[in-house]
């Protein structure tokens, strides 16, 4: 099944708890919280961040998909993890061993939050395949992470089509999310390489009627 995690990125702070609304009336499958710091990608969106997820657990049931892109890992994990989210997914580049991927899987389970494991358009999809036995899910960046409104880049999709394939042989359970210039025009494309969650900012939250966008989104086939 197609879900939608609509991503606060691009949102205004002066319009955020009108869009937040909507988003909940529009039926989102997620709240996307995309948390930069600054230093391991420019953008630092650290306050804003935690500002909307505040705002999305006062006003909204739907679950919160959180995406750190941060270098001190376990700090924005232990911050998050207070928000109660569905999902916290990291970035495999923000790590230095195997070890450490292990640990922090094992730490945010512990948690009874769901694992994501994300990588960026440049790293080899095979350095996530050892640890999916653990994850619930895995994300394929398709821009560069740290800016909202790029355009997805195409040899993204094959990764997802090899993520997709490795799952299938190997009998293992867990959803494929992509990030990224998700639009109208190519979400067909992406679901048919194997993602079943797509995240999605600029063109719902600038869009006026978010509810037909998603539900367009959704159903495309």
């Amino acid at each position: 099944m197609v879900e939608i995690s609509t991503s606060l990125l691009n949102v205004e702070r002066e319009s955020a708890s009108k869009i937040i609304y909507g988003l909940e009336v529009a039926h989102t499958d997620y709240y996307h919280i995309d948390v930069m710091d600054g230093k391991f990608v420019p953008k630092d969106t650290l306050d804003m961040m935690e500002e909307y997820t505040n705002t999305v657990k006062q006003i909204s049931n739907i679950p919160i998909d959180v995406h750190l892109m941060v270098q001190d890992l376990k700090k924005y994990i232990d911050e998050y993890v207070g928000f109660e989210p569905n999902v916290i997914t990291f970035q495999i580049e923000a790590t230095n061993s195997k070890e450490e991927i292990k640990e922090l899987i094992d730490y945010i389970k512990s948690e009874g939050i769901k694992v994501g494991l994300a990588v960026k358009p440049n790293t080899d999809i095979k350095e996530v395949y050892e640890f999916l036995p653990y994850i619930h899910m895995c994300l394929v960046m398709t821009v560069e992470p740290g800016l909202g409104g790029q355009k997805l880049i195409p040899e993204t999709i094959q990764k997802v089509r090899d993520l997709k394939k490795y799952i299938d042989e190997n009998n293992l359970e867990l959803d494929i999310e992509v990030d990224g210039g998700i639009k109208e025009e190519n979400i067909e494309e992406v679901k048919n390489a194997g993602a079943n969650i797509f995240v999605v900012g600029t063109a719902i939250v600038k869009s006026d009627n978010m509810e037909g966008t998603i539900n367009t989104l959704r159903n495309k086939q």
